[in-house]
């Protein structure tokens, strides 16, 4: 009788009674239905990108003196912030370059993928009202929670398996069968740690962007304990699974026991996530909503102050990330022709950047990164009124006496200010920290200008996306093809030789290279009359359709 007492008030305890999970499968396969395309592209982008890296180390550092060179170049300590463990430079061949190089940025690629996986089929559903509909049906409490779980389970796994056949293919010297599966598990055991903190993220705010926006910072967390850990004091690298994942030393010393921390999180964490759940209802969160002011402040009151508000999160987690990610390239630009020298594509591409130094060649390539970043925030800025539309949030707005024009141009306006404040935060982090380890103090002001003049492509990014908006909702995703392009052409297309026309084709590709190249104000000035012209274009088209709601 005991027994049986204490069974049922654990039962109770996580809701885990006998129909708590039905529906369960049923959920997973509608998911991956939903999701078929957005998983594939996915996981394709992400095992294309570890199999076009190992192609280009082996053509990079064909020579065991390169490799030396590289390893010697990133024995410091912004090197090692940036990539990994010094222990992978003890044998430093096209494996352990990966594992040490690329591991740790494709553990925040996947982190990410696993994140808005779970709160896209958890906190998405119930904040849109489809998940009361799906639960008065016969769906079990935990069935939502354990199909999102299960779909991020199903595509890292998938990733695995991907990115070890494309390893295990390429026969790369010290690149096995073995190798190439550990590299690949831990891709996914890091997604399903990850994807467990999403999961308790989930139950804790009422809204999609909070719990993204949580667990992201978790993510972000993660990757500063690991680089302060793997410059300073080692033990802040075991405080992170990006940590862990880099302690299997895959194709160095091939440890496979890290993989069980990272298992063991997932599970604690996803245990925690339906324990959790039992303690809200259905479309609230854990922590109570923040009562507000008795009025509204003059801003919220305005079409520009209630986008803002709307887009604040967004704002500042890339103003903070691309802040530190201005800083730690920054940090490098000392160490810059040291890293170089042996790298003849790499030269090459610098040398037709052209500059006074190759720090200053460096520089200009790394901008274009930091600029494609800054284009992703103003591409999800832009598309935010299609999410607003599509929830019914617009419609009562727009029967209002507020005009399409001044509530499409709210949004576009913060896309527009929100952007180029991006990009002088990080030209502000950039030549600060270039300033600091080059020694060089004209390279401040340099570099802030440097990522000013970038500003008029991300405008030009943003007429594309309200244009998109405007005239074809449902194509709006294809915005995201600019940053996209404007990062394989803009920098990837430098190091292997793109022609030049594939260049042009790209609104940052006629930005001039500064701080290597000269100022030239006629693309400028183009680019924002493009820029200006695609805005008009899209408000005329919203201004003339119909709303769509799902």
């Amino acid at each position: 009788m005991t027994t049986t007492t204490a069974a049922s008030g654990a039962r109770s305890a996580f809701g885990a009674g006998p129909g708590a999970f039905a529906g369960t499968v049923r959920l997973i396969r509608f998911a991956l239905r939903r999701d078929r395309v957005r998983l594939s592209v996915w996981l394709l982008a992400l095992a294309l990108a570890t199999l076009a890296t190992a192609s280009e180390y082996t053509t990079l550092y064909a020579t065991a003196e390169k490799r030396a060179g590289v390893a010697a170049t990133m024995d410091s300590p912004a090197a090692l912030a940036m990539t990994g463990p010094r222990h992978y430079l003890s044998d430093y061949d096209v494996g352990a370059m990966l594992g040490h190089q690329l591991l740790g940025f494709m553990a925040v690629l996947v982190g990410l993928m696993s994140v808005l996986i779970v709160t896209r089929h958890t906190r998405n559903e119930e904040e849109t009202g489809r998940a009361e509909l799906v639960r008065s049906t016969v769906v079990g409490h935990h069935a939502q929670l354990a199909s999102a779980l299960a779909v991020a389970a199903v595509a890292n796994i998938a990733l695995a398996a991907l990115v070890a056949l494309a390893l295990a293919s390429t026969r790369i010297d010290g690149i096995g069968p073995g190798e190439a599966l550990l590299y690949g598990l831990t891709h996914t055991v890091i997604g399903l740690v990850f994807a467990g903190i999403a999961a308790v993220t989930a139950q804790v705010t009422a809204h999609a962007r909070g719990a993204s926006g949580t667990a992201l910072a978790i993510i972000g967390l993660a990757y500063v304990l690991r680089a302060s850990g793997d410059v300073g004091n080692d033990a802040l690298s075991w405080l992170s699974p990006i940590g862990w994942i880099q302690r299997t030393y895959v194709f160095v010393d091939n440890r496979w026991w890290p993989l069980l921390l990272c298992l063991a999180t997932a599970a604690l964490t996803a245990a925690t996530g339906f324990a959790l759940s039992t303690r809200r209802d259905v479309g609230a969160g854990l922590r109570p909503a923040r009562l507000g002011r008795r009025t509204a402040s003059g801003a919220l009151t305005r079409p520009f102050g209630f986008a803002l508000r709307l887009h604040r999160a967004t704002l500042l987690g890339f103003g903070a990330g691309l802040f530190l990610m201005g800083a730690m390239y920054g940090s490098i630009l000392g160490d810059a022709a040291d890293m170089v020298k042996d790298v003849e594509q790499v030269q090459e591409a610098l040398a037709e950047i052209g500059g006074s130094s190759v720090a200053e060649s460096f520089a200009s390539m790394v901008m274009v990164v930091i600029a494609v970043v800054a284009a992703v925030f103003v591409v999800m800025a832009s598309l935010r009124p299609r999410a607003e539309e599509s929830a019914g949030r617009a419609e009562p707005l727009l029967a209002t006496g507020l005009s399409r024009h001044r509530w499409l141009g709210s949004h576009v306006a913060v896309a527009l200010t929100g952007g180029t404040a991006l990009l002088l935060a990080a030209g502000l982090s950039f030549g600060l920290a270039g300033a600091t380890s080059t020694g060089d103090t004209s390279l401040l002001g340099k570099l802030f200008w440097a990522a000013a003049a970038y500003a008029p492509a991300l405008w030009v990014t943003v007429g594309v996306a309200v244009v998109l908006f405007g005239w074809c909702p449902r194509a709006g995703s294809a915005a995201w093809v600019v940053p996209v392009y404007a990062f394989l052409v803009g920098y990837l297309g430098a190091i292997l030789r793109f022609p030049d026309w594939t260049n042009n084709l790209s609104p940052f590709g006629h930005v001039p290279r500064l701080p290597a190249g000269q100022m030239s104000w006629t693309p400028m000035l183009v680019l924002t009359a493009v820029a200006a012209g695609l805005i008009l274009l899209g408000l005329t088209g919203f201004h003339r359709r119909d709303l769509e709601t799902k």
